[in-house]
């Protein structure tokens, strides 16, 4: 089998495909997940604490000196990422919690007796047989 033909195959597997469904509507979900983050609750959070927005927050480790630029430490962009990711975490929790609920909901529904075997089937005639007779 040619190199290009085993990598089609591979590429077009089903898992293959889905996982980059995936990646691509995560990453669309993370932009949506950064904008609540930077423009729905960080402005309120920094209002709270005196109307600083956190992306201003940083420690400057060495000044710039002529054209060598300042060393600096961004540790509100920090506190920002972890925002986004606790509220990432947090949706992806309540959707594996949903499908659990879900699949849970789907395994309780009592399944259909199953069908009787020919021999009970059969038993069950000559039962009724006898009880006809009588």
């Amino acid at each position: 089998m040619s190199f290009l033909k085993e990598f089609r195959e591979f590429a077009m597997r089903g898992n293959v495909v889905d996982l980059a469904v995936g990646v691509i509507i995560g990453a669309a979900f993370g932009k949506i997940v950064s904008s609540l983050v930077a423009d729905i609750i960080m402005p309120p959070l920094g209002l709270l604490i005196g109307g600083v927005d956190f992306k201003q927050f940083h420690w400057i480790l060495r000044a710039a000196q002529g054209e060598v630029p300042a060393v600096v430490m961004n540790y509100g962009q920090f506190i920002q990422n972890i925002f986004d990711f606790i509220i990432v975490a947090f949706a992806i929790f309540l959707a594996i919690k949903l499908m659990n609920k879900l699949r849970r909901n789907q395994e309780e529904k009592p399944a259909a007796p199953p069908e009787p075997t020919a021999e009970e089937k059969l038993l069950t005639e000559i039962r009724d047989l006898l009880k006809e007779k009588k």
